[in-house]
């Protein structure tokens, strides 16, 4: 079983439009209404997948855990006071996404609390713990550290995908795997990342401080994976783009289901980017299940070609 961590989940709504233009009343030509947050989204891959999951969230009770229910994943709710929030995306023909997110609940320390005991106590039966997302309003940023180092205590393995002061501390706790995109990693080593070069050296250089794994998404480069010894990476096929949001989530949820399918790490590589640009073909923030992934469509994995050129990418 993987069990998902969601400290600031929302309630998804993508409107499709023709075009946005500032101050114009636009109409739209597609509405989806979708249960939010990467954990949450990871979760409703595997769910797709037939994988065994569970999703950890503060509040979620109502119209969030309904979604979640009704796609095939167990919501496990903890104390929080308040509404989820809404995030709206306005997505136009050519994927371009305009996304207007509402701030996440406060949460008090006893909530908080709560939410890493539950995990603690969920962790013990779990194969892998991914803890994922921004951290809820008013949280301390080494919330997901938190989280890793109750997890790991528990006997799981954990992965993370956070960014900025959130993935520094939870990088600290030493998870299994850390997903960053290109951005996100940059900002992590504290340097731009132009090249792939760039990217390899410091995924290795996180190696090298303890973590077994380091998967980076980069967009319509592709993605690649980076361990102590060896590293893989992956181009992205060719697809016509409807949304981009929730293409991390759904590489990392594919990467995990092929390494849980007994997929070396190459395979598995080749099955995430498949599910990443499955992803990006979907409206909103659908996510994918085996019917859409093709992962012939994608070149085996390779040898990194450090000259590669990864300004702009970022997914």
């Amino acid at each position: 079983m993987i069990v998902t961590v969601t400290p600031n989940p929302s309630i998804d709504r993508t409107v499709e439009v023709p075009e946005l233009v500032p101050g114009a009343v636009l109409r739209a030509t597609g509405h989806r209404v979708d249960p939010g947050g990467k954990g949450v989204n990871v979760s409703r891959v595997l769910a797709h997948f037939g994988r065994p999951t569970l999703a950890v969230m503060p509040g979620g009770e109502g119209e969030l855990a309904s979604l979640l229910r009704r796609a095939g994943v167990r919501p496990v709710c903890t104390p929080a006071t308040g509404a989820t929030r809404v995030n709206t995306a306005l997505v136009e023909p050519d994927g371009t996404t305009t996304k207007v997110n509402e701030p996440g609940l406060l949460l008090t320390a006893a909530q908080l609390d709560a939410l890493v005991d539950t995990v603690r106590v969920h962790a013990s039966s779990a194969d892998w713990v991914v803890t994922a997302g921004s951290v809820p309003t008013g949280a301390a940023s080494d919330l997901h550290g938190r989280i890793v180092r109750a997890a790991r205590r528990a006997g799981a393995r954990v992965a993370v995908d956070t960014s900025g002061d959130a993935l520094r501390h939870a990088v600290a706790e030493r998870p299994d795997l850390v997903k960053p995109n290109v951005a996100e990693l940059a900002e992590l080593v504290g340097h731009p990342l132009p090249a792939l070069a760039d990217v390899l050296a410091a995924a290795r250089e996180l190696c090298s401080d303890g973590i077994d794994t380091v998967l980076v998404s980069m967009g319509a480069a592709g993605a690649l994976v980076v361990d102590r010894d060896e590293s893989w990476h992956v181009a992205s096929p060719s697809v016509a783009v409807r949304s981009t949001v929730g293409a991390g989530d759904s590489t990392l949820a594919g990467y995990l289901i092929a390494l849980g399918a007994g997929a070396k790490k190459p395979d598995a590589l080749v099955h995430a980017v498949a599910c990443g640009a499955a992803a990006v073909g979907l409206p909103g923030t659908a996510v994918p299940g085996p019917a859409d992934v093709d992962p012939t469509l994608v070149r085996p994995a390779s040898t990194p070609d450090s000259t590669l050129d990864l300004t702009g990418e970022a997914a």
